[in-house]
């Protein structure tokens, strides 16, 4: 019987493939657990008199590390189960604000794929444009992961 809702293998990803997830709405209760979890309390986030007040920024807005967070949880519940094998690294840049009741989805694009010399392996690193409902990029990143290969003999050296 077929699994659904398994992860992309390397050769599903070659360069140039572009996808999306489904939204997520970011709420004040998501930012509220997220700034207590991590200890981030900073006065912009749990000062909403202070945002009033004080801050360029005006709502309630949503720590990046939190958005970027369910960007990836989008990701690897459709294209990383039982297929990713590392996060190796990426550049991060916010660019926008996202705040409570924002819905977010994630745009990706492959812009690495190249076999490791480990059998079965491969690494891709995706261009990601995490975009509100506004159709406003509020954060891009660039992650390098390994990705299993559907052959498991599979090397650069092939």
């Amino acid at each position: 019987m077929e699994t659904v809702g398994l992860g992309f293998h390397f050769e599903d990803l070659p360069i140039g493939r572009q996808f999306k997830t489904i939204g997520r709405t970011i709420t004040d209760a998501d930012i509220t657990n997220f700034i207590n979890a991590t200890g981030m309390v900073e006065s912009m986030f749990t000062d909403l008199e202070f945002l009033k007040t004080d801050s360029d920024i005006k709502g309630r807005v949503s720590p990046g590390a939190l958005v970027y967070t369910f960007a990836e949880g989008l990701l690897v519940q459709s294209t990383m189960q039982h297929t990713g094998f590392a996060f190796l690294n990426m550049e991060l840049d916010v660019k926008a604000p996202t705040f409570s009741g924002d819905t977010i989805h994630v745009e990706c694009e492959v812009v690495e794929a190249r076999l490791t010399s480990r059998p079965g392996r491969g690494l891709v690193r995706t261009k990601n444009h995490i975009i509100n409902q506004k159709n406003v990029t509020v954060i891009t990143y660039t992650p390098l992961r390994m990705i299993k290969c559907k052959n498991p003999n599979i090397t650069k050296n092939d």
